[in-house]
């Protein structure tokens, strides 16, 4: 049985990740558990068009900005919930921060989805997951988006 009181919950942005968060309601409260959320804004690489290399600009602050907006009423919403909640931000390759971010701030799990892409769906985008579960030092939960039901912010203030 876990008996952890942090969880870093990975949120990219997309319904798919926020399935996560259904799970992480329904045995947070009762557990008593304090919820991190987390969300890694990558940084953008260079676009190449019609063989010029275009260096693209991005504004690192804005994108920060974007992220906290996401993040803050899903946040909001799960405290008033009951369930103990911070979140972060951070910049830079998503496995990477992730686990970083598991170290600095002391969790006892990462939760997270997954797309659950296989063959060359996987060799092509590479799986942030699978990163993640194979390097950190804490127990990861993983949970396939595809066959979970995403909820929306609303159906987390219920």
């Amino acid at each position: 049985m876990f008996d952890g009181e942090r969880v870093l919950v990975a949120l990219d942005g997309s319904r798919f990740s926020e399935t996560m968060l259904r799970f992480v309601l329904e045995i947070a409260g009762p557990l008593a558990m304090t919820v991190l959320l987390l969300r890694v804004v990558e940084p953008l690489t260079p676009m190449i068009a019609d063989d010029i290399y275009r260096p693209t600009r991005e504004d690192v602050e804005a994108r920060r900005h974007d992220a906290e907006e996401y993040l803050a009423p899903i946040a909001a919403a799960l405290r008033a919930r009951g369930v103990k909640t911070a979140w972060q931000v951070r910049h830079g390759r998503p496995a990477e921060e992730i686990l970083a971010a598991a170290a600095d701030s002391g969790v006892d799990m990462i939760a997270m989805a997954t797309h659950g892409r296989t063959g060359v769906g996987r060799l092509l985008f590479g799986s942030v997951a699978e990163a993640v579960l194979r390097r950190a030092t804490v127990p990861v939960f993983l949970m396939r988006a595809a066959d979970a039901v995403a909820a929306t912010v609303e159906d987390y203030a219920r």
